[in-house]
């Protein structure tokens, strides 16, 4: 089966391939064809049968109880995000296709107070589309224009990859943070149409994904190499909006009074006037800003 079919099995695989015998705390004994655990030692670990556990990976059985869950999360050495993450994948969890529209639109107030701000910021989907952004984001990146696609320009665009030196560790982080958005919702139009397109074009994505990694976009510092006024770091706050699910306001903002802060300044000060040409609105196709450029 696949993961579309059997989400539960496919986790289960991914995550017990990331645990060693040594990690578990049993003996490695015989030659392994696969890394990891097998499914017999994460039975024996977690107290339930082999035969159960096999029903559960080939989705043979959907309904585990919590108690279940959290034994097999245990032995997974699961987090809290990836516990989560593994409640949402029985077949008792509440599906989020049918509440959800494909339209996603910035409620005007999340606008103004986005025209008001000082600092780079945007405003991003469920998917990291970009559905509005200033005109000092658009100078940071000509990948923050409306219309654009973070995870889209991180795996598949060398320009973007190129203001980022910590590239692998950015990719990793957005990847995780997809998992958690999506949940249970992996028959989603969009959702689909993206992955498939990335898992096609890029073996970085390809193996992110299969690892099955689940972790929240917390505030962060974020590496740019930017070609105008060199490398800075800023922090990376990313704020729900309410009455909006799945939006989120995203403000990068530097250390007050740090050389951030001022190639920040610097760079504000010299954005040539077509940085001006995306509204925050947002464009129905993507525009790049020659300021990020120079």
């Amino acid at each position: 089966m696949s993961e579309s079919t059997n989400p539960l099995g496919a986790y289960l695989r991914a995550r017990r391939a990331l645990v060693t015998p040594q990690q578990a705390g049993i003996p490695e004994v015989g030659v392994r064809r696969v890394p990891g655990l097998r499914r017999e030692e994460v039975a024996m670990l977690a107290g339930i049968s082999a035969d159960y556990y096999l029903r559960l990976e080939r989705g043979r059985d959907r309904n585990p109880s919590l108690q279940v869950l959290d034994s097999i999360a245990r032995v997974l050495q699961l987090d809290d995000d990836h516990r989560a993450h593994l409640r949402t994948l029985v077949s008792e969890a509440p599906r989020q296709r049918s509440r959800r529209s494909r339209t996603e639109t910035p409620p005007a107030g999340a606008l103004k107070l986005l025209d008001a701000l000082v600092q780079p910021a945007f405003i991003e989907g469920r998917y990291f589309d970009i559905l509005a952004s200033n005109s000092l984001a658009r100078a940071l990146s000509p990948g923050l224009a409306a219309g654009g696609n973070q995870l889209r320009d991180m795996f598949l665009d060398p320009a973007e990859q190129a203001l980022h030196p910590d590239w692998e560790n950015v990719t990793e982080c957005f990847v995780a943070n997809l998992r958690l958005a999506v949940g249970n919702d992996i028959d989603d139009p969009r959702f689909v149409e993206l992955t498939e397109e990335l898992s096609l074009a890029s073996p970085r994505f390809r193996e992110l994904w299969a690892r099955h990694e689940v972790r929240g976009q917390r505030g962060t510092p974020l590496r740019i190499n930017h070609p105008q006024v060199g490398e800075l770091t800023l922090n990376r706050e990313r704020l729900s909006i309410d009455g909006a699910d799945g939006l989120n306001l995203v403000v990068y903002h530097p250390d007050a009074g740090s050389t951030d802060a001022d190639k920040l300044a610097l760079l504000a000060s010299a954005r040539l006037p077509t940085a001006d040409k995306n509204s925050t609105s947002g464009a129905p196709t993507r525009e790049r800003d020659t300021a990020a450029h120079g």
